[in-house]
């Protein structure tokens, strides 16, 4: 039985980002000032528009009744949605809804949807969402020994540390035995994975990378709002090439294949019913619509997945939110899809067949996290404004132009997909946006083999990255392999000196390579891999 028909509209009608540049600790702001000053740019944008002389900035601010934070790395606050509001100066009575997210960078888009979905129901006026880091100002002051911070919000002690995305604990167990389970170990297991998938060479997949990489630096050094707006593009040749500058971090990805965290940037959107945007004077050519957005996530654990060179999480988030939208993916004319490493964008290239290198249609409007900036979990906040940003610049104002930004967490583990449009949404259920995420929380239903935490005997080799060590020198291999007895999955480390040779090797496709597991005598919590039998 359909749900009742949304009665609101919702309608974007304000964007801002801010950017703070300066090295001077005088003008270091931390992230809930960012955000502050991202939330007045929205609503300037808003009101610089209107018709009617009564909308101003401060009498939209005096509005706001909705307020949802993407939770930042930089620094622990105790309760960052009320002092958020304090600093707006709204009264608690007045806003009906403050939210801080947890961790992951689907959040921006989670949480854009979410407030979409109360502005349909009537449940607000005026929505915003939000979120900043500080983390360059931060690494300036920890490299000074002035922390906290002069003038920074009293941290929530009960917070041992500020979050990173590579010095957060693994989790126990399998991840932590065999020291994997970061980030940059994960992505580039997939990248490898995807790779012997599509029958490429190391070096072919290397070279596409970073050409993919060079044309995302193009486009953040033309983007105002990038970290590295005005400077020199990297070349596909310098962002390919290790060297001191562009170390190795886990093959195949060097440091310029990694996002770039040291940022100080926020941004924030302001939502509001079609109805209400028109009693403020502001003209329908500004507006933009959401049309539905869908996300849910793989499993936590990577060893628990089908395969190294698909995410079912990513696939099911865009088909259902172009479901949801009324749209199919012929008729999406912009795309943003996270890029925290090359593997991402791609799987959804392939997923909607599209070339990762000069694509017909934008799969970037940022510029990738390593050139626009991995603005910690916030990076898919700007490129929601930097959609609805190039949605209003279309210059066919009659036309139908849509968009979709990707957004994605953890270990390629959550996903959100969100569609905009220059007009309303038209679906057959006559919804003025969905009743609901279509998609439950988590992926339960793919096939996954059974995982052994220890292993013997004759395997083949799945996929693996290997870590190197800030002096260029790799240090331990991650494998994932399954058992040729029984097809059981384990995760081991490098066995020896030659099979981690092999595996930063260019010249030799390993995954699908046989060899052998064994459990390490010295830890018995460890299995260890190598291609050369008689050495174990």
């Amino acid at each position: 039985m359909a749900g009742p028909t949304l009665r609101e509209t919702p309608v974007v009608i304000g964007i801002g980002d801010v950017k703070n540049r300066s090295p001077h600790a005088s003008d270091a702001r931390e992230p809930a000032d960012l955000m502050l000053q991202a939330i007045q740019v929205a609503l300037a944008d808003a009101a610089a528009s209107a018709s009617k002389p009564t909308t101003t900035p401060a009498g939209l601010q005096a509005a706001i009744d909705s307020v949802d934070i993407v939770r930042n790395w930089t620094w622990p606050y105790s309760d960052l949605p009320s002092l958020l509001c304090e600093k707006l100066g709204l009264r608690d009575a007045d806003v009906k809804h403050k939210f801080e997210s947890e961790h992951s960078g689907d959040k921006p888009a989670k949480l854009f949807d979410g407030a979409a979905r109360r502005v349909a129901k009537g449940e607000c006026m005026l929505a915003v969402v939000t979120g900043a880091e500080a983390l360059a100002s931060l690494s300036a002051f920890a490299a000074a020994k002035k922390l906290p911070p002069p003038g920074w919000t009293t941290p929530d002690r009960s917070v041992e540390s500020v979050f990173s995305p590579t010095t957060r604990s693994l989790r126990d167990g399998i991840g932590a035995n065999h020291s994997v389970g970061a980030p940059i170990h994960v992505y580039p297991m997939y990248e490898n994975g995807f790779r012997a998938h599509r029958h490429q060479s190391i070096e072919d997949n290397w070279n596409e990378s970073a050409q993919m990489y060079a044309e995302y630096a193009k486009i953040a050094e033309r983007n105002p709002h990038a970290w590295n707006y005005g400077k020199p593009a990297e070349a596909a040749q310098s962002i390919g090439t290790v060297s001191k500058k562009n170390r190795m971090i886990c093959f195949p990805y060097p440091l310029l294949m990694n996002a770039f965290n040291s940022v100080n940037l926020s941004a924030a959107c302001v939502l509001t019913s079609a109805s209400h945007a028109r009693e403020l004077g502001i003209p329908e050519d500004r507006w933009i619509y959401p049309l539905g957005g869908a996300g849910t996530q793989d499993h936590i654990d990577f060893w628990e997945r089908p395969n190294f060179y698909s995410s079912p999480a990513i696939s099911r988030s865009l088909d259902a939110a172009l479901e949801a939208s009324g749209l199919d993916k012929d008729q999406v004319d912009l795309f943003d899809f996270y890029s925290c490493f090359p593997i991402v964008p791609k799987i959804a290239c392939q997923h909607f067949n599209l070339p990762v290198l000069h694509p017909p249609k934008p799969i970037t409007l940022l510029g990738g996290l390593t050139s626009f900036g991995g603005a910690g979990n916030n990076y898919s906040m700007h490129a929601i404004t930097a959609m609805i940003r190039a949605l209003r610049a279309s210059p066919n104002k009659s036309a139908r132009i849509s968009g979709l930004v990707l957004a994605n967490g953890g270990n390629l583990t959550y996903q959100f997909a969100v569609c905009f449009s220059t007009k309303p949404r038209m679906t057959p259920d006559g919804a003025a946006y969905p009743e609901k995420n279509p998609l439950p929380p988590k992926i339960t239903d793919v096939r996954v083999p059974r995982v052994d935490a220890h292993a013997e005997g004759e395997a083949v080799l799945e996929t693996y990255t290997v870590e190197f060590g800030r002096d260029g020198s790799p240090l331990r291999a991650y494998v994932v392999g399954r058992l040729k007895s029984n097809g059981h999955r384990f995760v081991a480390n490098h066995g020896d000196s030659s099979t981690l040779q092999h595996l930063i090797s260019k010249e030799v496709e390993p995954i699908g390579r046989s060899g052998w597991v064994r459990v390490d005598e010295e830890d018995k919590r460890k299995n260890l891999f190598s291609f050369e039998g008689a050495r174990l």
